[in-house]
């Protein structure tokens, strides 16, 4: 069956300014197609490491969300290697400036590094800050893992 677009050369001027116009409403819209590296958090596990108290959990964390954030927090789960729940717990990566990178280290007690399969970002249960929406957090999160534990959302 042949096609019923027209070329946009045989479209007069009108129409092509209609299709452009119609083309810039639809992207300003809610639920419009968006720039998906657009108003990030990146959060990649980058290390787990033996410590006196246990374990530590190291991340990189960048604010890419065009906005500072005044507070966010993470609950986590720890699955072990057999993929069995060990522990949730709420992470607190506290104030994360616009276009900023940073390290946040966590000290996990009484938890096996080597034990650790996978951890998985539950919620987030604070996200705070100017122009951010309680579900920012977590709807823009990017999760990244440098080794080979596993690591999402």
């Amino acid at each position: 069956m042949p096609s019923r677009l027209l070329p946009t050369s045989l479209l007069s001027t009108a129409g092509r300014i209609a299709l452009a116009l119609a083309g810039t409403l639809a992207a300003t819209l809610p639920g419009a197609a968006q720039d998906p590296a657009a108003g990030a958090i990146k959060l990649e596990l980058n290390a787990l490491q033996k410590s006196e108290k246990g374990c530590r959990i190291a991340f990189v964390v960048e604010n890419a969300m065009g906005r500072d954030i005044a507070r966010a927090a993470y609950e986590i789960a720890l699955f072990s290697k057999e993929g069995l729940v060990d522990r949730l717990l709420v992470l607190d990566f506290q104030e994360l400036p616009n276009e900023k990178t940073k390290v946040r280290r966590f000290d996990l007690a009484d938890a096996d590094c080597d034990a650790i399969g996978r951890v998985l970002i539950n919620d987030a249960s604070a996200c705070e800050g100017d122009g951010l929406e309680p579900g920012d957090c977590i709807a823009r999160l990017e999760a990244t893992s440098r080794g080979t534990v596993t690591f999402g959302k």
